[in-house]
């Protein structure tokens, strides 16, 4: 299938590993996200309910948490990555726990994601593994770190355990054969994130694109940064690994700057924000004997120049280097019409206890609202595949 002529309004394709019990679960869900106003009673009075011990851990399991987790643990979550391996759609394991503020739980984190190491070792379908460096160390410390207020020795260390815990889940990505994805976070915390992902690149980056860091194209200094880093990489004689996303905390960053007054690093429109992500593309196409790219988004026209831009380069639809990604229950469209037509993909599947997950299910419900569009296109494209089938 050349690039022009992908189709990713092919519902039958897209919803072939869903079975009508699942996609009728996926039309409720997407139909709720469609209100943004029942999503924020839904999250408050979720909230409530969870705090004055009311039993909603069924329902919450069965409509959030089946659309968009694998499970509760790693193995829970098998059935997933063998429903998507079946596709030939590779699987992200991301322990998706949030909120640990003590030295005891980030070293938690980093034994499960160890865990997670030695279980995709044995997997053919997981390809990535996946880091969050507010879940291996104190975001306030990371957050002081970028202010010109000096650290004490005691948050210096604190701060040096959490890269050297990010660095033995490194090594044994690294021992293991496997890839592993560094997550972005807010620009406030992203200064020491890249000084991290920057310095495990220069150490295990030498043969081939082993960490990848990722880069928020909504930031308007995104794209000179990509540049830049790579002009440092290349200089410094390692590879550079980068997962392409539009970003995850416009909201957040926007309130944030406008309260402490200071230039938002968010583009000002969607437009600027599509442009930069397209022409990072061709940068990293233009350069991929150096990098390995992951086109991390939900976005059709960019995937479709991903493909177009790897065609026109002569480059394998299969190419090592390069892969696209989406997460799980979103723009299955994409993932499984790119799978079928031979392109590297893979799907970030979180997983982890139902309670211990809710930031992570509340996020995704927000963000499909907030996204122009977003749950409508879900909803409708379930709905069209019921129909499909019910004609049939």
């Amino acid at each position: 299938m050349q690039s022009d002529a992908i189709n990713f309004d092919n519902t039958e394709v897209a919803f072939a590993h869903k079975s009508n019990a699942e996609l009728k679960g996926s039309h409720f869900v997407f139909s709720t996200m469609s209100y943004p106003w029942m999503v924020k009673l839904g999250t408050a009075m979720t909230n409530f309910a969870l705090r004055i011990k009311l039993p909603v851990r069924g329902l919450i399991k069965k409509t959030l948490f089946n659309q968009f987790c694998g499970g509760e643990s790693i193995e829970d979550s098998q059935p997933t990555i063998d429903q998507l391996g079946a596709h030939n759609v590779h699987t992200i394991l991301d322990y998706s726990v949030e909120g640990i503020e003590t030295e005891d739980g980030y070293n938690d984190v980093k034994e499960e994601a160890l865990r997670v190491v030695d279980f995709a070792s044995k997997s053919v379908h997981i390809p990535f593994c996946v880091l969050k460096l507010s879940a291996l160390g104190s975001v306030d410390l990371m957050d002081k770190a970028n202010t010109p207020e000096k650290l004490t020795e005691l948050e210096k260390s604190k701060l040096y355990y959490c890269e050297q815990r990010a660095v033995e889940i490194a090594q044994k990505v690294y021992d293991k054969g496997l890839m592993l994805m560094i997550d972005a976070e807010e620009s406030w915390l992203q200064n020491f994130i890249d000084g991290v992902a920057q310095r495990l690149m220069e150490r295990f980056n030498r043969e081939r694109a082993v960490v990848f860091t990722t880069s928020q194209l909504y930031r308007h200094d995104a794209l000179e940064k990509l540049k830049l880093s790579l002009a440092i990489a290349t200089n410094e004689g390692y590879y550079y690994g980068v997962k392409l996303v539009r970003g995850a905390y416009m909201e957040k960053e926007r309130e944030r700057a406008e309260e402490m007054g200071y230039q938002s690093p968010i583009h000002e429109n969607k437009e600027a924000v599509d442009t930069d992500y397209n022409e990072s593309l061709k940068f990293c196409i233009k350069h991929i004997d150096r990098m390995g790219i992951c086109g991390g988004t939900h976005n059709e026209e960019s995937s479709k120049f991903l493909a177009q831009l790897m065609e026109e380069a002569g480059l394998a639809k299969n190419d090592p280097r390069i892969y696209f990604a989406q997460l799980l229950g979103m723009s299955d469209n994409i993932s499984f019409t790119l799978s079928r037509s031979g392109y590297n993909v893979a799907k970030y599947v979180p997983y982890g206890p139902v309670e211990k997950v809710l930031p992570y299910l509340f996020r995704r419900a927000e963000e499909n609202t907030s996204i122009a569009g977003q749950s409508g296109r879900e909803y409708l494209l379930v709905k069209k595949e019921l129909r499909r089938r019910k004609e049939k």
